[in-house]
């Protein structure tokens, strides 16, 4: 079996409102979906989720990495995922999203090939996963309200919290929310890279008073001293890292430095599930669990995601909930898994088990 074509589609997708993280606020997104057919007729879909603060990339570069790419992956076999990394790697630094894209895209051939969902062609033999829903940055009674409505409406366990522009807006806003939803929601932070030494370390105090058990990507992502020494004064409370990991070897510099309770694993961050595996074989290594979590992805990314937690019993949670923020009709993507509450079932279908207008 090899690659026959391998074909590209931009999506835009329009949020219901505007959602802010501590390094900007986003109306709407641009995707990239990937169609690789072979010459078996298998059919195989990948999605990239290019974001620029975070990854580098625009979809219409992540277009242009796939047709300069689109010459040397026609021919390979879809299967062998070592190859086709060496190779994608070797021409082009960075660029994962993109990266990401044609993995998916052999995972779920690989799926269809074995006739089985790609949860369980990664091992894994349950494909129930529980999830977290994310707040945005708003005043911080509007955060309040919607933490609210998630616990007691939705029934949601777990709510992360989204910070870094002003720790006393976050704090204030943190302790509106614990009032809202009780003590039995468990609690996280994401400052998005937005706070300072010192206003980390302030913050972290008040935080772990809260009863929130972990805090995410505090510092810059470059600053991993930073994050270790940060981490050795915290107490009863976590610190997990995302930006800061965009790699196998980001990992294993960032454990080996004592920075993190945590990982974020993030597939549009590292290229794909190939290193997103690596990842946690490294943090499990070192005694650090993982999360995986998701840019603002439809179905098909978020399912792989899902699969991966799954799959691996170091990754112990899913914050992959961005399908909630937009109207699903505009992308074009069904399938995958079904929602009940906070509880995410992925599908038995052979592969990713969704369904793509392309």
């Amino acid at each position: 079996m090899v690659i026959k074509a391998i074909e590209t589609k931009k999506i835009k997708i329009n949020l219901y409102g505007s959602f802010t993280v501590a390094f900007g606020t986003f109306n709407s997104v641009e995707n990239v979906l990937v169609k690789i057919t072979t010459d078996e007729g298998i059919i195989g879909f990948g999605e990239a989720a290019p974001t620029g603060p975070v990854t580098g990339e625009t979809a219409a570069g992540v277009i242009a990495v796939l047709d300069l790419l689109r010459p040397g992956l026609v021919g390979k076999n879809p299967l062998a995922l070592d190859e086709i990394h060496a190779l994608m790697d070797g021409a082009f630094h960075e660029n994962p999203s993109a990266k990401c894209a044609i993995d998916l895209a052999c995972y779920d051939i690989i799926g269809k090939v074995m006739g089985k969902p790609v949860y369980q062609v990664l091992g894994g033999g349950n494909g129930l996963v529980w999830n977290d829903v994310t707040i945005g940055i708003a005043e911080p009674e509007e955060m309040a309200r919607e933490a609210k409505h998630y616990a007691q409406d939705l029934g949601v366990r777990i709510i992360k919290v989204k910070a870094g522009l002003d720790p006393s807006a976050d704090i204030q806003a943190l302790t509106l929310i614990r009032r809202a939803v009780g003590d039995k929601v468990r609690l996280r932070v994401d400052a998005n890279q937005g706070y300072t030494p010192a206003t980390a370390a302030g913050a972290l105090e008040p935080f772990a008073s809260l009863g929130v058990e972990a805090v995410e990507q505090c510092l810059p992502g470059w600053d991993i001293d930073g994050t270790a020494l940060l981490r050795a004064k915290a107490r009863g409370i976590g610190i997990m890292l995302d930006e800061s990991i965009h790699s196998p070897r980001d990992a294993a510099r960032s454990c080996k430095a004592g920075a993190a309770d945590m990982i974020n694993i993030k597939l549009m961050k590292c290229g794909g599930l190939y290193p997103g595996i690596q990842i946690n074989a490294i943090a499990e290594a070192f005694g650090v669990t993982c999360m995986a979590g998701c840019m603002i992805e439809t179905r098909l990314a978020l399912t792989a995601a899902l699969s991966l937690v799954a799959a691996r019993h170091n990754i112990t949670d899913a914050d992959c909930d961005s399908f909630l923020f937009f109207d699903e009709a505009q992308a074009g993507v069904t399938g995958g898994f079904t929602v009940e509450g906070d509880q995410f079932r992925l599908s038995e279908k052979a592969g990713f088990g969704v369904e793509v207008d392309f």
